[in-house]
């Protein structure tokens, strides 16, 4: 624990304008940003007497062992370089929302030639239109169903979209009339993109339009006797009128806005948004969050307007924002938010109306999300607490091991042999610390010998990041890295090293720390047959009692290794039986090797060309197509592909490379029957 008075910088040290501060730990590591509008006023703030301090506040101080601050010139450029930094340093003591769940968005891909419907989570790509969040895919799906009908927009995958560019059909959507089929040229891809803007009108809000024009063509379709014409637009209305009805008005004067609404304890905090456009709540999400520093409500405001619009701009910030309480100042948020818009935004408080009824509404989602977030946590925080107290008990550690790293091996029978370190930091794991390591020093299989290596070798950058720092000497410590400070890599130690395995892998972890002379991080091993904990030098192994929340923790720890080894080694495996002999091509990069295939339409193909034939692929010289005759007629003929599940062989023509299917991870799926499925689960690690 540090004495914040050893690093309290000297009087008049500090300006006294507008700027941005960083509290560093022992290690370097940022572990709080704040933004003040007079710097020297806001840290004297922190450099007082300790009892009089927030203990959150006080834990900070203690825990940091120096502070620095950037001078700006207004209070925008401070929240804005503030957020910044909170992004790109992570800092434990900043309150950080948590998504309560990822949500599904109903995403038009503008940027494609052929605009396509489909659902999306995670980050938004430029180019795509976003609407929503929803609380469920299978609202998008419904509402896209319906829509379907009117504005036939192309919502299939690429490899089904070319699939039917090539055979000259379309897909059933197609035939049933909710595509326009653009792949077999039914509309050009001018009509096509004008019907992907109607869709995205429409689910803007921008409603009336089309209903008027659809009622006005079924009148006229009526009166020239065209009968089932009319019968069809009648359908498409009431279809429409369906969608728009999933979405209720709760503002009757089309308000675009989002309203902001906080639930909160002395630990943590609940956030709700509900999306409104055109009247209509659009899309709802939800935010939780500890509360490890001392912040009022309209700090927390503050911080969910970073989150939520930090990375938005012109009409994906709204109008009119409405939140509990106001940031104080106000008027550097308001500033802020404008900015990003292009054009005014109007921040405040709900006084009266169908504004402050509908706050009231989303406030009770933020409690109930409160309140559900804690049940199903159980006390989280202090099980999490209780659970490094029990690893610390058992082991005999001085105190509780904050950072936990585990380390796993991963191997197919002794090939493509990796490893993986996962981290976790006060009971949770902190996935941007991830790192994974080939096995360079041999070939083979021994698990022993190679959890030596990737622990030698993961403490020896340790050692040459702490020799950097300059923490064995006696000046000051300069920066991690050359620009930023942040601590990367391996920059920052453990309390304890688990290893997935046994006695030979604790003695192996344990003799590389002695070996680069390290004597204050603990080591131990989780065996998996009956999960029992190995302690160095110890003849028997420490027993957990089953229901304990230590054992319980390492047992994810030991887990998470375990997953992440094996996805990365079945990532390598995928790479290597996609090898190519075009790989070894100089020069000849991902675009033109696409290219190639797409020219030729199989490897058979082009293995077989000549070198006249391949040079009038574009973008391909003689001298590279001399190169890949070489390449091809070195190479080891390719074994035809099979079906393991039916036993078929498969053409070469039907077996093109880049077509292969792709996992969530980026992984091409192997066919594997029932029976070599199981047979490869025992012998893969």
């Amino acid at each position: 624990m540090a004495d914040p008075s050893s690093y309290r910088p000297k009087p008049g040290q500090i300006p006294d304008s507008p700027g941005v501060y960083r509290f560093r730990d022992e290690h370097r590591r940022v572990i709080y940003v704040g933004k003040a509008k007079s710097l020297r006023q806001r840290l004297a703030s922190y450099f007082q007497d300790l009892s009089n301090l927030h203990p959150r506040t006080r834990t900070m101080v203690t825990t940091a062992a120096s502070v620095e601050w950037t001078v700006v010139s207004t209070e925008v450029e401070a929240l804005q370089l503030e957020y910044s930094w909170i992004k790109e340093y992570d800092p434990r003591f900043n309150v950080k929302y948590r998504d309560d769940k990822s949500y599904p968005y109903l995403a038009v891909t503008m940027n494609e030639r052929f605009p396509r419907v489909q659902v999306m989570r995670g980050q938004k790509k430029k180019g795509v239109r976003y609407f929503g969040p929803y609380g469920h895919a299978w609202a998008i799906r419904d509402t896209v169903d319906l829509l379907l009908r009117v504005f036939p927009v192309r919502t299939c995958s690429a490899g089904v979209f070319k699939n039917a560019e090539r055979t000259g059909r379309p897909c059933l959507l197609g035939y049933i009339g909710k595509c326009s089929a653009p792949c077999v040229g039914r509309v050009s891809p001018e009509e096509h993109r004008e019907l992907a803007e109607e869709f995205s009108d429409f689910m803007t809000g921008r409603t009336g339009t089309y209903i008027r024009r659809l009622e006005r063509q079924m009148t006229d379709a009526a009166e020239d006797m065209e009968y089932e014409r009319a019968g069809r637009l009648r359908d498409d209305i009431g279809a429409l009128k369906k969608a728009m009805e999933k979405s209720a008005v709760v503002l009757a004067d089309a308000t675009d806005a989002d309203l902001i609404a906080l639930a909160e304890d002395e630990l943590e905090a609940a956030v709700q948004i509900f999306h409104v456009r055109g009247g209509r709540v659009r899309g709802q999400r939800g935010w939780v969050t500890d509360k490890v520093e001392a912040v009022t409500t309209g700090d927390l405001v503050e911080h969910a307007l970073q989150q939520l619009y930090g990375e938005e701009t012109g009409d994906s910030v709204p109008k009119e924002v409405l939140v509990p309480a106001l940031p104080d100042p106000v008027e550097p948020v308001q500033e802020w938010l404008t900015e990003r818009r292009g054009s005014n935004v109007s921040l405040r408080i709900p006084q009266r109306g169908d504004k402050k009824a509908l706050m009231e509404t989303v406030e009770r989602n933020a409690l109930h999300s409160l309140a559900l977030h804690k049940t199903k946590r159980a006390s989280d925080l202090t099980t999490r607490s209780r659970a490094l107290e029990e690893i610390a008990e058992a082991l005999g550690l001085d105190s509780a091991p904050l950072r936990v790293e585990c380390y796993d091996i991963s191997h197919l029978q002794g090939d493509d042999v990796v490893a993986s370190m996962v981290v976790f930091e006060d009971g949770l794991s902190r996935k941007s610390e991830y790192r994974r390591f080939q096995i360079k020093s041999f070939e083979g299989q021994d698990d022993v010998r190679s959890m030596h290596e990737v622990i030698t070798r993961r403490f020896r950058r340790y050692l040459g990041e702490k020799e950097k720092t300059g923490e064995w000497a006696d000046e000051e410590a300069t920066s991690l890295t050359e620009e930023d400070g942040r601590p990367k890599r391996f920059a920052y130690p453990p309390q304890l090293v688990v290893v997935d395995g046994g006695k030979p892998q604790v003695a192996a972890a344990q003799r590389a720390l002695d070996e680069l002379g390290i004597d204050d991080i603990a080591v131990c091993g989780l065996a998996k047959r009956l999960e029992e904990v190995w302690l160095p030098g110890d003849d028997d192994p420490v027993v957990l009692p089953r229901t304990s929340e230590g054992l319980y923790l390492l047992q994810r720890v030991r887990d998470e290794a375990h997953r992440f080894a094996i996805t990365y080694q079945r990532t390598k495996r995928a790479r290597r039986f996609r090898a190519s002999p075009l790989d070894d091509v100089a020069g000849l990069g991902e675009t033109r090797k696409q290219a190639l295939i797409k020219h030729f339409g199989s490897v058979k193909k082009l293995r077989s060309a000549t070198i006249d034939q391949i040079c009038e692929v574009p973008g391909i010289g003689r001298k590279t197509a001399e190169s890949i005759a070489v390449a091809f007629a070195q190479a080891a003929p390719v074994a035809p592909a099979v079906n393991t599940a039916t036993g078929e062989i498969m053409e070469d023509e039907d077996h093109v490379e880049d077509a292969a299917p792709e996992t969530t991870a980026g992984v091409a799926e192997e066919p594997v029957s029932a029976g070599a499925s199981d047979e490869r689960r025992g012998q893969e690690r």
